[in-house]
């Protein structure tokens, strides 16, 4: 389904959720073809995250969503710190139950925004 909303900033934070909300294999895949480590997953949701207020003003998305993604900014900040490295890892997308909480906010916020969470998984262009 495509987005009617030309909005970059939403559409950013709907392919940050879309790839949160993913099921574990799916982001397994997703991280394995853009050649990345779990924790982009976490970066691409912080850097949409930034925006949320500024859509929240602009009409773009309800207020209402705002503390599911506080919850899931929270459980990044929670797996974050050298000595939970290994909550980075591409098989910890699967048994982590920090991973399984985002995801379940994450859908629950893209049935809220969009009417649906299984969304295509967005490409990404990796500068290197």
């Amino acid at each position: 389904m495509e987005n009617p909303d030309p909005s970059f900033r939403r559409r950013l934070l709907i392919e940050s959720l879309t790839v949160v909300a993913a099921d574990p294999s799916a982001q397994q895949a997703w991280v394995d073809e853009h050649g990345v480590l779990a924790d982009e997953i976490a970066l691409d949701f912080d850097h949409a995250f930034r925006m949320v207020e500024s859509l929240v003003e602009g009409g773009e998305i309800s207020r209402e969503v705002l503390p599911d993604l506080q919850a899931i900014d929270a459980v990044f900040a929670g797996m974050s710190g050298r000595e939970n490295s290994e909550r980075w890892g591409r098989e910890a997308l699967a048994v982590d139950p920090g991973w399984t909480e985002a995801r379940e906010l994450a859908s629950r916020v893209l049935v809220d925004v969009q009417g649906e969470w299984n969304l295509p998984m967005p490409a990404i262009c990796i500068i290197r």
